[in-house]
C-alpha cells in the first residue's frame, strides 16, 4: 500500500555522530511500522508510513552508540500492538516497550505484555475525535488502576500549552506520568519558554509528578532545520528543575514530520547542547530511563522514584 501523500521517509544514509553516547545509554522514545505484510497497518489510520521495522531500528540504534531502546506504539497500528511486542521479543533484552490499549483489554493481556516488556501505556490526544489535549480523566483512572500492579506508568501525547487543566486532571493518579516532545508546545518552543503555561507544568514537573521526553524538537521549534536552535533554552530550563525525570529519544523514524527529514546522527549530537554536564547526560541517558522501564533488575529497582 503506498504511503500517504506529503509522508516523508526516514533519512536513508545517517551520519555517525560525533557525541558518543556512554554505556549503557538508552535511545527511550522509537517506533515500529509493519513490515506491512506481516503486520498490517489500521483500517482507521489518520496515515500510511513506510515500513520501518525492527531490523532497521537495531541497526541504527548500533550505528548511533546506542545500547537499548524503548519502542512506543504509534496511531498506524492502533491497539493491534504486535509489531510493537514482536520487536521486545527479537530484542534480547535489549528493548521496553509502551502499547496502546483500551479499557477493554484484560489482565490476561496486560500479563502477556508485561512478560514480553511493556512498561506503560499511551494517551494521545492530539490526534483525536474528541475534544483536543483534553484528559479522559475516568477512562485514564481506570486504565491506571489496571495497570499499577505491573508499576508501568501512562504517556500522554499532549500539547501542554492548550492543556491548561492537565495538572489537576492528572492529580491522584496512581502511576507515572510521562509527556513528549519537551511537552509538545502547539505555539512553538519558544513563545512556550516565556508562557505562563510553562510556569503551570514547571511547578508538576518539579513535584516528580511526572517525566519529559527530550524527544522531537522538529515539531516544536519554528526553525526549518536543525539545529533547532531555538529548543534549547527549553531543554536547559527543563534540565534545571528536575534532571531526574527527563529522558531522550530519537522519535525514529520521524511520524508525520512536515520538515526537511533530519539525520539522526545530527540529531543525536544535539544531547550535548541540550545537556553540556556530562554527569547529567549519563543521568538522562542511563540511569533515568532503567528507572522508569526497569531495565535495571533487583535492588537497583527499589531506587526508583516515587
Amino acid at each position: 500500500m503506498p504511503m500517504s501523500a506529503g509522508y516523508i521517509p526516514f533519512h536513508p544514509n545517517p551520519s555517525k555522530p560525533k557525541y558518543r553516547p556512554p554505556a549503557g545509554a538508552v535511545d527511550a522514545h522509537c517506533h515500529v511500522f509493519g513490515p506491512e505484510r506481516a503486520f498490517p497497518y489500521a483500517p482507521e489510520r489518520k496515515y500510511t508510513p513506510c515500513d520501518a521495522p525492527k531490523e532497521k531500528l537495531f541497526a541504527l540504534r548500533d550505528f548511533l552508540g546506542f545500547d537499548k531502546n524503548v519502542i512506543v506504539q504509534a496511531s498506524c497500528h492502533s491497539k493491534d500492538n504486535r509489531a510493537m511486542v514482536d520487536a521486545l521479543e527479537a530484542s534480547g533484552g535489549k528493548a521496553k516497550g509502551v502499547a496502546f490499549v483500551g479499557e477493554e483489554v484484560t489482565d490476561a493481556e496486560l500479563k502477556a505484555m508485561d512478560r514480553a516488556g511493556v512498561r506503560g501505556v499511551r494517551f494521545n490526544l492530539v490526534d483525536h475525535k474528541g475534544e483536543r489535549n483534553v484528559v479522559p480523566e475516568d477512562v485514564v483512572r481506570r486504565l491506571a488502576a489496571a495497570i499499577a500492579p505491573y508499576d508501568w506508568h501512562i504517556e500522554f501525547l499532549v500539547n501542554l500549552d492548550e492543556a491548561p487543566r492537565f495538572a489537576q486532571q492528572i492529580s491522584g493518579v496512581p502511576v507515572d506520568i510521562v509527556v513528549g516532545h519537551l511537552g509538545y508546545p502547539r505555539s512553538g518552543a519558544g513563545p512556550w519558554s516565556k508562557a505562563p503555561s510553562l510556569d503551570a507544568f514547571l511547578r508538576l514537573f518539579e513535584t516528580g509528578r511526572c517525566w519529559v521526553k527530550l524527544t522531537g524538537p522538529y515539531r516544536i521549534s519554528t526553525a526549518p532545520d536543525l539545529p533547532y536552535a531555538d529548543v534549547t533554552p527549553l531543554a536547559h530550563r527543563l534540565a534545571g528543575v528536575n534532571p531526574d525525570r527527563m529522558i531522550w529519544g530519537t522519535d525514529w523514524p520521524h511520524v508525520m514530520n512536515k520538515k526537511p527529514m533530519p539525520n539522526d546522527g545530527d540529531l543525536t549530537d544535539l544531547i550535548a547542547d541540550w545537556l553540556p554536564d556530562a554527569a547529567l547526560r549519563e543521568r538522562v541517558l542511563v540511569a533515568n530511563p532503567a528507572r522508569l522501564y526497569g531495565f535495571l533488575e533487583g535492588e537497583a529497582l527499589k531506587t526508583k522514584a516515587g
